[in-house]
């Protein structure tokens, strides 16, 4: 019995491409040279793809695969999938969510600690011998007590939430609806910005978040704010990140996502008190295999008729 078409769209773990060529004859579509080409030549064979958030899924490529009824995301956010055309082809769409928050929201914390007490700056201290020969390295600042908001209280950014109490810390945020939480809600990030001495972002991307934290927002920090970011780069206004950045109205910043990945803007890379990060906030063992699992349990679903574990509303 042939074994339905599966569309890779981007490279995945050999753990994940394993388990799925045991089920699905698997299409390679982040080696090909060209990829109309290579649409052209597999698409009518393919019955499903497999998308990263990052390069979802267009109306062109539904359309070179017109049997394909099921597009799976390797990832919460589906903002590069073009849902309404899926919609429109009878295409269900699934993601993974819960799997990643806890270690997404880690990565929030790591960057938060990372800038506000300089740890890259402290390792290259040691490292290259500056400690012995200038002495103590200029002081920090601290986190746990600090006033912090958040913007996005989704899964990950109440899993933040959490973490910022064990620190002691004031939690406020900003979103479209005021949730049942014990932490200040505010109508927009700009109404929360002067209010914070950390600036936190885990909302979801996708058009309706593109420039949520604008100009507005990113003016109205308070001097000396740290800024961080485990969201999307669409979601913030980047031009005016940078301004802030080289104004220093914002002190540090913790970033995992840019405009343009991964070829971001290099200014960033000149920024002392900017912590980098590659995307990589669900970049653990545990959580991917557990996101190719949930992935291959969507896919094993859909072809089996029955109920998707996780599909996107």
């Amino acid at each position: 019995m042939d074994k339905p078409g599966l569309l890779v769209v981007g490279v995945l773990p050999d753990w994940d491409l394993t388990a799925l060529a045991q089920r699905f004859t698997l299409h390679l579509l982040y080696e090909a040279p060209d990829r109309a080409a290579f649409l052209a030549q597999h698409g009518p064979a393919i019955r499903a793809i497999a998308t990263k958030g990052e390069l979802g899924a267009d109306a062109a490529m539904m359309d070179a695969c017109p049997g394909a009824k099921i597009i799976a995301c390797y990832g919460v956010g589906v903002d590069a999938i073009d849902l309404p055309a899926a919609l429109a082809r009878g295409i269900a769409v699934t993601n993974t969510p819960d799997v990643l928050t806890e270690d997404v929201a880690d990565m929030a914390f790591a960057l938060l600690l990372a800038t506000a007490r300089a740890i890259p700056e402290g390792d290259a201290y040691v490292r290259t011998g500056t400690w012995a020969r200038q002495g103590p390295m200029r002081l920090a600042t601290r986190v746990w007590g600090k006033r912090i908001g958040i913007v996005g209280l989704g899964r990950i950014g109440r899993a933040i939430a959490r973490r910022a109490e064990g620190f002691g810390m004031d939690i406020s945020y900003s979103g479209r609806t005021r949730k049942d939480v014990p932490y200040a809600f505010h109508a927009s990030p700009a109404a929360m910005a002067p209010l914070v001495d950390i600036f936190m972002i885990s909302a979801a991307g996708g058009a309706g978040t593109a420039g949520l934290v604008d100009r507005a927002a990113i003016e109205a920090l308070a001097p000396g704010a740290i800024f961080v970011n485990v969201s999307r780069g669409s979601v913030v206004d980047e031009a005016t990140l940078v301004a802030a950045l080289r104004s220093g109205r914002i002190a540090a910043a913790g970033l995992d996502v840019f405009h343009n990945e991964p070829a971001i803007d290099p200014v960033f890379a000149t920024f002392p008190n900017v912590v980098l990060s590659p995307h990589q906030a669900s970049g653990t063992v545990e959580t991917r295999k557990a996101m190719g699992a949930l992935m291959l349990a969507n896919l094993e679903a859909h072809f089996g008729g029955k109920p998707l574990p996780t599909p996107v509303a």
